[in-house]
């Protein structure tokens, strides 16, 4: 467990993280289904069901920063501290989520249960399009000025500059973000939709939840695949043996060719999320045909979209990350892009965390018997009647 190693694990788990928040992300990805219903019952149905879970989506959202910033805090204050305009909208649009869930149907509510519902949608439509957004800088590059130098200066010990007066807004100009962005936000509805499938029980509802789910999964795929196209083409920002950062050609596709297990990864996690929307279009809940295996019915395919959807995030922080990569690229000045090696924590605090960590899969285990206990009967609109407490 030497340095390099930790700061290596400290990636993976970073990178684990980060697709668990996007797999979770079907909370946002189901509410903005809202927009395709007007009837009462189907949205009081869609938002008990996601209503149950959106604590698993924020609560993982903070762990990633928090994880960010102890093992990466460079990355942390040059990011959260520069690019600041993405992460409040990002915070404001969770803050409208759970103030949302939890006054649309109080009493004596003044704006309407419709208004709060309008908040689920943006979030739901603009939480998945930020992050994807932020994660692409991984990528293109941000304006920003690292000085360790400055740490030193009394006056004004300021390490990390932003170059601009935007502060982030500025990456939803780069045609790639913008893609990106909206790959993460399709990918969201398509697990929103097959989570719904999965937790609610109404004819209805879902055939409407079918029919849309693979339409949007048909314009996930449309969005995609350019864009990983696009990402394995692009030139990178590499590290050289004296830590010097320099462009080279085709980096993310040569990454990929040179960690096999990586490119296995990737392969895997798009092959089970075309499975996935590939059983989707090939079953029909009204007319009562289901896909010819019982496992891909549309009631089980969220875990197969799920598992997938991890997979191909870690494969793609792991392409930002490791092979000597600068994970969080200049494109003001290229000696101030970050990489493991020049943002992460001292050793003392990397190892410390690292026994700490231990503790993730007792974590996990917990998260598992808490979904299994909200999971173990679908909701119905019969059992919704009867509810005294509901969203």
């Amino acid at each position: 467990m030497d340095y390099t190693f930790l700061q290596n694990y400290w990636w993976f788990i970073v990178s684990l993280l980060g697709g668990l928040l996007v797999f979770l992300m079907f909370v946002q990805g189901g509410n903005a289904l809202l927009l395709f219903t007007r009837d009462e019952g189907e949205r009081q149905l869609i938002v008990n069901s996601t209503g149950r879970k959106w604590e698993f989506t924020f609560t993982t959202l903070v762990v990633f920063g928090g994880a960010f910033f102890a093992s990466f805090p460079l990355f942390y204050s040059t990011s959260f501290g520069g690019a600041y305009w993405v992460w409040i909208l990002l915070l404001i649009t969770f803050v409208f989520q759970a103030v949302s869930y939890e006054f649309q149907t109080k009493m004596g509510n003044l704006l309407g249960a419709n208004t709060f519902r309008a908040f689920l949608i943006a979030n739901g439509c603009l939480a998945p399009l930020v992050v994807g957004a932020a994660v692409s800088t991984f990528f293109t590059g941000s304006d920003f000025l690292v000085s360790k130098d400055a740490v030193s200066n009394a006056l004004n010990p300021i390490i990390s500059q932003w170059g601009n007066a935007w502060h982030g807004i500025e990456a939803l100009a780069n045609p790639f973000t913008l893609l990106f962005g909206l790959s993460v936000m399709l990918l969201a509805m398509v697990l929103g939709g097959l989570y719904i499938l999965n937790n609610v029980r109404d004819e209805a509802l879902e055939g409407k939840v079918l029919r849309i789910t693979r339409y949007t999964s048909l314009a996930f795929l449309i969005v995609f695949v350019p864009t990983l196209l696009w990402l394995l083409l692009r030139d990178g920002y590499a590290v050289a043996e004296d830590g010097a950062i320099y462009m080279e050609a085709y980096k993310y596709g040569a990454n990929l060719l040179a960690m096999p297990a990586v490119l296995i990864m990737l392969l895997v996690g798009v092959v089970l999320v075309v499975l996935a929307i590939a059983a989707l279009w090939c079953s029909d809940i009204q007319k009562g045909k289901v896909c010819s295996c019982a496992c891909l019915a549309p009631h089980n395919l969220i875990w197969y979209a799920g598992v997938g959807t991890v997979l191909v995030v870690m494969a793609i922080f792991f392409l930002a990350g490791y092979n000597n990569t600068a994970y969080y690229p200049s494109c003001t000045h290229l000696q101030s892009s970050l990489t493991l090696a020049n943002s992460c924590s001292s050793e003392f605090t990397l190892r410390t965390m690292a026994w700490v960590s231990l503790a993730i899969p007792f974590v996990l285990a917990y998260i598992v018997y808490a979904w299994r206990a909200l999971n173990r009967k679908p909701i119905t609109q019969e059992e919704l009647k009867d509810a005294t407490e509901k969203y």
